[in-house]
């Protein structure tokens, strides 16, 4: 048996290379994936449970009794109720929006801050907080470039001398890591924190920290930073600029929307501010990481899938070409489940050493690989899972292709030991409508017979086609994916972004917003914008009311269904903030803001790639009626095409001379831009399971026509125009799976693309359909591929003595 096993991978030498490095590449995209789920969760899992952190996060107003909050029902512990005051904290031209906490010096035990450089507070840390000194706003010099694009520690980007050494004594400060970050701050740096008024502190920092709560982002969520309680009042009077926040710590972690319910009820929807979950910072943390894992995941279980398929045919060939000999052995002795064994074992070591290949290149050369994909290996094996996940995975995918492999063998028992000859003469079939038309044509008798061949037996052709149209399936399915990345990243108006840029500062407004769309011929428009956080019916989240532009003047929002708002109290939301409310376009929702409702008519439903779709965007019109937003609180300005947008921001915040901040409006669609390599890679792996399908196709159909072969001879084709049959009938099935394939794939690409859209309250529409020119460049090379692929096998059948022996005939 071990030489028949070894004979028979002599002869199938490319179906079995093809089917070896599938499986390999298989393995890799599924470990891969695995790696993205634990890079996209893990680092905010391991900050959450060493800092024992809270499930909710609730900021009030100073009147409210945020402590009380402690003895709800359902409330495990609690973190001390905060003093909050916000400001502006500005460090080496770059300027970050704040939320001090006034804490001890003590840590707290729920939430407790994780501190990755220097120290928490001391009491020391109260001795004054230097003078105050009327000054504007400082904004990012025409030089600051981002903290991602240049390493912390070189000198030329730090604080200047004075700022680290300063002549009057300052109070302590502990920023949360994400803040850090953005200000290039490290211990020992003194930050300037202006108040409401203008007015400039200096604080120290002391200390970085880790927290679970959500990330500092830029003109939207603010970044935390630790003092001692006796410092805000130094900082910061007036009363619409303090607070209290207060984290819980549940019994149930999933019972967050109840205990938010029941917040609200104690103290009163017109003390809540904000309110935050853990989910939600689960999910901010997380990032495009969780995203590319799921892709990876899906293609790569769908990879899986067609390499199983491509298997279950191989066996299934092999044993049409062997069952003489299987009915031989059979007569001699051997029983079914020896049979099925061989055949069993045979394909399942190949499946074992794929997956051993695919297993061992990940784990030696995924931590070599750059960028996203590197770092999520290399923090995958530094965590505890990855001690058994590795095994797992390519046990799990051994077990689904020898499962199929068994199936297909099981057949190896049922062939009868006496075969039955075939008739000499076939029961007459009436030739196929197509052919005579063929015939009638005058069509080179290659194509014709080829055209015969490859459908003459319709369940074989059926399945061939289907087999082999599945990985095209699934390259469609993988194109479609990489032409929405590309006309998301590069028409970012797509996705709900058509302003380039922010512009924020206290002395702007209309007249100065159209100064700038004047003087600079690279901004096409600017539009005035404010953003508040609201109450959900029910009390129990926040959303993001925004409104943009005005009656006269709207704001160009992306709307996939309905219509932009026109009228006041019009407006359109995402999708997440639809699911969340369970309401339709057409309907009118109630939201609360700083105690004061607002109702609204949603007229449509807009593409929002932030706050996970949770956004109501109106015009700043309604917001000023209603008292949500009497001033804009920036503006966005929309660029030229050909704009460089890093550009423009460094000459606007260099001409404003430090009175404005310019910021780029992040594109969500970057985070994902690793993908594209993943995704070459599989096409990579679908396109050699393929060519292993083909390869099967290929020597099914030379065996199936060894008789035709010799009748072809006998009335008298050329050996050139029987091979020419054989690759056209190659060619014509590879033909048919491409059509389905990439037909089949154009559909299920955008329906599951828009399926994600949905799911992560972006919403549908974003879907981009690959190019025709790429379809039938596909298409195309398929069918190039396969004439490729058959012009070996032809050849040596029709080198081959041809006999119409008794084995031809069982």
């Amino acid at each position: 048996m071990a030489r028949w096993v070894r004979a028979d991978l002599r002869a199938r030498r490319g179906e079995a290379l093809f089917l070896l490095l599938a499986t390999a590449g298989v393995t890799m995209s599924l470990l891969l994936s695995g790696a993205f789920l634990a890079y996209g969760a893990s680092p905010w899992q391991r900050v959450f449970t060493e800092s024992n952190g809270a499930h909710i996060w609730i900021q009030t107003t100073t009147e409210a009794d945020a402590g009380a909050l402690a003895g709800l029902e359902g409330v495990e512990s609690a973190s001390r109720a905060f003093r909050t005051a916000s400001a502006t904290a500005e460090l080496g031209g770059t300027r970050a929006r704040i939320q001090l906490r006034g804490a001890g010096p003590a840590p707290p035990k729920v939430a407790r801050p994780l501190i990755t450089q220097g120290r928490w507070l001391k009491e020391s840390d109260a001795t004054g907080t230097g003078p105050k000194t009327r000054t504007g706003t400082a904004t990012p010099h025409a030089g600051a470039r981002s903290p991602r694009a240049a390493p912390r520690s070189t000198p030329a980007l730090r604080a200047a001398p004075a700022e680290r050494a300063p002549a009057h004594p300052a109070g302590g400060i502990v920023l949360e890591n994400s803040l850090a970050r953005a200000l290039w701050a490290e211990p020992g740096d003194v930050l300037r924190v202006y108040d409401s008024r203008g007015a400039a502190h200096a604080l120290r920092v002391t200390g970085v920290a880790e927290s679970a709560e959500e990330r500092y982002s830029p003109g939207r969520a603010p970044g935390i930073g630790w003092v001692l309680p006796n410092t805000l009042p130094h900082i910061e009077q007036e009363d619409d600029q303090l607070g209290q926040t207060i984290g819980l710590r549940l019994d149930d972690p999933e019972d967050t929307d109840f205990a938010v319910q029941r917040a609200v009820t104690q103290l009163g929807d017109d003390r809540i501010v904000t309110v935050s979950t853990w989910q939600q910072a689960r999910e901010e943390a997380e990032g495009g990481g969780r995203l590319l894992g799921l892709l990876l995941g899906l293609f790569g279980l769908s990879a899986l899938l067609a390499a199983s398929l491509a298997v279950a045919g191989a066996i299934s060939t092999s044993i049409r070409g062997h069952l003489r000999d299987i009915a031989i052995l059979k007569a001699i002795g051997f029983t079914p489940g020896q049979l099925i064994r061989t055949f069993f074992l045979e394909h399942a070591a190949l499946g074992l050493l794929g997956v051993a290949c695919g297993a061992l290149l990940t784990e030696v050369l995924g931590p070599r690989m750059p960028g996203r994909l590197g770092e999520a290996m290399r923090l995958w094996q530094a965590l505890p899972a990855h001690a058994w996940v590795p095994l797992a995975i390519p046990l799990g995918a051994l077990l689904l292709i020898t499962g199929t492999t068994a199936l297909a063998a099981w057949r190896v028992g049922r062939v009868s030991p006496v075969p039955v000859a075939r008739p000499a003469t076939p029961a007459v079939r009436r030739m196929p409508g197509t052919v005579r038309r063929a015939l009638g044509l005058r069509l080179p008798p290659a194509l014709v017979l080829g055209w015969r061949g490859a459908f003459h037996s319709r369940a074989r052709s059926c399945a061939a086609v289907a087999r082999l149209a599945v990985p095209l399936l699934l390259i469609t399915i993988v194109l479609g994916a990489w032409t929405t990345l590309d006309r998301l990243e590069h028409n970012p108006e797509k996705v709900g972004i058509p302003a380039a840029l922010t512009v924020r500062g206290d002395n702007l407004d209309d007249d100065a917003a159209a100064r700038m769309v004047a003087e600079r011929p690279e901004v096409t428009a600017a539009y005035p914008g404010a953003e508040a956080k609201a109450l959900v019916p029910g009390q129990t989240s926040t959303i993001t009311l925004r409104g943009l532009g005005m009656d006269r003047d709207p704001y160009p929002l992306t709307i996939a269904d309905g219509r932009a708002p026109h009228r006041s109290h019009e407006a359109v939301a995402g999708q997440g903030l639809l699911d969340l409310l369970d309401v339709r376009v057409g309907d009118w929702v109630r939201v609360t803001v700083g105690g004061r409702p607002q109702v609204l008519h949603l007229v449509g439903r807009s593409i929002e790639p932030q706050e996970d779709g949770r956004v109501i965007s109106t015009t700043l019109d309604t917001l000023r009626a209603g008292g949500a937003a009497p001033h804009p609180g920036f503006y966005h300005l929309v660029l030229d095409q050909d704009a460089d947008p890093a550009a423009v921001a460094a000459e606007l915040s260099s001409a404003a001379e430090g009175r404005v901040d310019v910021r780029e409006i992040p594109n969500p669609v970057h985070e994902l831009l690793p993908v594209h390599g993943v995704l070459g890679g599989l096409v990579t792996v679908l396109a050699l399971i393929g060519l292993a399908e083909l390869s099967t196709t290929i020597a099914a159909g030379v065996r199936d026509r060894r008789r035709d072969l010799l009748a072809l001879r006998a009335i008298g084709l050329t050996p050139r125009q029987i091979i020419a049959v054989i690759v056209a009938g190659t060619s014509f099935t590879a033909l048919a799976a491409a059509l389905v394939g990439t037909a089949a794939g154009v559909l299920v690409s955008g329906w599951l693309i828009d399926l994600q859209g949905r799911s992560s309250g972006i919403g549908a529409g974003i879907a981009q359909h690959p190019p025709l020119a790429v379809l039938l460049l596909l298409v195309a090379a398929v069918v190039t591929g396969a004439v490729a692929v058959s012009l070996l096998p032809a050849s040596r059948a029709v080198r081959q003595r041809l006999a119409d022996t008794l084995g031809d005939s069982l």
